[in-house]
């Protein structure tokens, strides 16, 4: 038995269909959705951290569950804690919590020689107004000079949610919503991409590199050519970081940049499903379920020729170029959307889900924000992929 920890229809209609014994583990809300349809459900509040959390362990033990599959980020930690009881290794867990701490994160990262920026963490707005000066008086700029930015982030939330990029004294001051503690870093110049690493028994099996165009608004797989030149010197780096983690199943996603003389940087790594519609560009590029791939590879009993047997040749298989493109209203009261005719009738446009909202008026951003649906593409010419996704990042849909 399998347990998807986390609600996700994609993944669960992808176990489904690979026909193994599973179980979904998911908020309570959605336990009347499940019996409707003959879902094996277990209800648990993910938020619930006390004496009692041995019960899910138990629970599950009794359905003879094999491994925990995490698909958000607030059940990374829950995976490693039931995946130590289940495969019989404490340090599962410890790992988990390496995935979910960015401070932690980086300081493992660089004690194993990954290349990373200066970090720290703060505690208060006086921690990031020291950084912010100890960053640029180490590039000693002098007065009159611009500062380089400094990027702050939750320790503990996934993605861009909470990410701020603070310049000077007056950033820092207008930080409302404060969720001590930070990571805060500098600013790393360079291309950021991602990629989503399938690992079994320790070693990469399929390695999807993904370009990103805007970060947290645009995205393609696979990368430009230009970008997929650097793929041995990224999958090197992807190994030395399997390896200095200690990962031995699952999928990871790691997130780098490159300078123009192919130095990577670490930036962050997440150990559940990516955002940005990843799996789903990876499945129109490729033809194969991304979550099917993450659940064959976290299972241990999965073995090398099935493996090989699922996963197309990176790059070589690709049908064409899939991206994404989320949509942010730029307005504060949504009163029609507006899809012109000329992307419509694009050949590289292929769906969109946005929607009028029920309330009109505009939710506030957090970070990089929540977007408002996600206009899909696919074609041939990865130039023309990243030309429709810069052109149409500045259109209002929203209007």
């Amino acid at each position: 038995m399998t347990a998807i920890l986390g609600w996700s229809l994609p993944a669960i209609e992808a176990i489904d269909k690979l026909d193994r014994p599973f179980v979904v583990v998911g908020p309570p809300d959605f336990e009347g959705f499940a019996k409707e349809n003959g879902i094996n459900f277990v209800a648990w509040d993910f938020e619930r951290l006390n004496e009692g959390s041995d019960e899910l362990y138990e629970k599950l033990q009794a359905m003879d569950t094999k491994v925990a599959v995490p698909i958000y980020e607030e059940t990374v930690e829950w995976a490693g804690a039931l995946n130590a009881r289940f495969f019989d290794d404490p340090r599962v867990f410890n790992r988990s919590l390496l995935m979910r701490d960015k401070g932690l994160m980086k300081r493992k990262a660089q004690m194993a020689g990954i290349k990373v920026g200066v970090f720290e963490e703060a505690h208060s707005k006086e921690d990031i107004h020291r950084f912010l000066k100890r960053v640029n008086d180490a590039l000693i700029k002098i007065e009159g000079d611009l500062n380089d930015p400094i990027h702050i982030k939750p320790l503990n939330k996934a993605g861009t949610v909470g990410h701020m990029v603070i310049r000077d004294a007056t950033d820092i001051e207008k930080m409302e919503e404060q969720e001590f503690p930070y990571l805060m870093e500098s600013h790393l110049d360079g291309q950021e991409f991602s990629c989503e690493a399938f690992i079994h028994n320790g070693e990469v099996k399929f390695l999807n590199i993904t370009e990103y165009v805007k970060l947290g608004h645009s995205n393609f797989v696979p990368a430009s050519p230009t970008l997929e030149s650097y793929r041995p010197t990224i999958l090197k780096e992807i190994q030395k970081l399997v390896d200095a983690f200690e990962i031995k199943y699952g999928v990871i996603h790691p997130e780098y940049f490159i300078s123009h003389d192919g130095t990577l940087n670490f930036g962050e790594v997440a150990a559940r499903v990516p955002g940005g519609h990843i799996f789903e560009l990876i499945e129109r590029a490729y033809g194969f379920s991304a979550f099917q791939a993450q659940i064959l590879c976290s299972d241990p009993d999965t073995t090398a020729e099935e493996l090989e047997a699922f996963f197309p040749k990176e790059v070589d298989d690709a049908k064409g170029y899939a991206g994404s493109l989320m949509v942010y209203p730029r307005v504060r009261l949504i009163e029609k959307l507006n899809v012109p005719d000329k992307l419509k009738n694009d050949p590289y446009f292929e769906k969109h889900d946005m929607f009028i909202p029920v309330t009109s008026k505009v939710a506030e951003r957090v970070g990089f924000g929540n977007h408002y649906g996600t206009l899909f593409f696919f074609g041939k010419d990865s130039e023309r992929m990243k030309e429709l996704l810069q052109q149409y990042e500045k259109f209002d849909f929203y209007i």
